[in-house]
């Protein structure tokens, strides 16, 4: 077990998004979460990385077997979480290179090879068709909507973390680049096999390249359907309501044959 969420409510300035949210994540597994605008998806991978925006009113996160909750987001981070932002922010004055640089002392506890760096970013630029003059400019400054996601890549690549969360990633990425982007996510996960993935998306094509595990509906904070990838093909032909509907009246149904 690499996250478990159980019996998770999360509110923010008093108003309950997450609603008795249950969610398990074994090592290995790609799990997706799809849902309406407004149904809980980005606060649920906020909470996760330690937002204090949001209150824990009940439940507990754990990380391989370790409860979270209290932990601050550079403490997580360190134990092996990583989110790649919805809308990554830009810090003006810190370059990548700074920030990756300081990222990863952190991590190693100050122990960082320049050389061993310096082969490292241009690897991973390489394969991530980037501009390797991005390494010296402002964080994300300037950067267009799929420069940016790309950069979160990039931190990926570069902090290897145990549990990756990435929120909304297709979003701002042309054809290309998001091919580019699940190219890499599947190499890492191929080189780390027992790395977590969480993806939250509004569209399917992702899942073309990245083939989940399991995919969840999640409505009114919680999750309210479990399937593979089929179940985000029916989401894609069919839409939120209408599965939904389709769901309540096979219940009926079954109800009704059974009386």
């Amino acid at each position: 077990m690499l996250l478990k969420i159980e019996n998770l409510s999360v509110s923010i300035d008093g108003k309950k998004i997450l609603n008795d949210y249950n969610l398990q994540i074994n090592s290995g597994e790609t799990h997706v979460i799809m849902g309406p605008n407004g149904s809980g998806k980005s606060t649920l991978s906020k909470t996760i990385m330690g937002d204090n925006h949001y209150d824990i009113t009940n439940g507990n996160i754990y990380f391989n077997n370790q409860k979270i909750n209290d932990l601050k987001t550079d403490e997580r981070a360190r134990l092996g979480i990583f989110l790649a932002m919805q809308s990554p922010m830009e810090i003006e004055g810190v370059s990548n290179a700074d920030f990756l640089r300081t990222a990863l002392s952190i991590k190693n506890s100050g122990d960082i090879n320049l050389y061993e760096f310096a082969k490292k970013v241009e690897k991973a630029f390489s394969s991530l068709n980037m501009d390797k003059n991005m390494i010296h400019r402002s964080l994300n400054v300037g950067f267009s909507g799929g420069e940016r996601k790309k950069n979160e890549i990039l931190q990926m690549l570069m902090l290897e973390p145990k549990l990756i969360i990435l929120d909304e990633i297709d979003s701002g990425l042309d054809i290309d680049s998001l091919k580019i982007v699940a190219d890499n996510i599947n190499a890492y996960k191929n080189a780390n096999p027992n790395t977590g993935v969480l993806i939250i998306t509004h569209h399917y094509r992702l899942l073309d390249y990245i083939k989940p595990d399991y995919v969840h509906i999640m409505t009114c904070g919680k999750i309210t359907k479990t399937g593979d990838y089929q179940l985000a093909l029916e989401l894609e032909n069919h839409g939120f309501n209408v599965v939904n509907k389709l769901d309540k009246q096979s219940a009926i149904k079954e109800n009704t044959d059974h009386e």
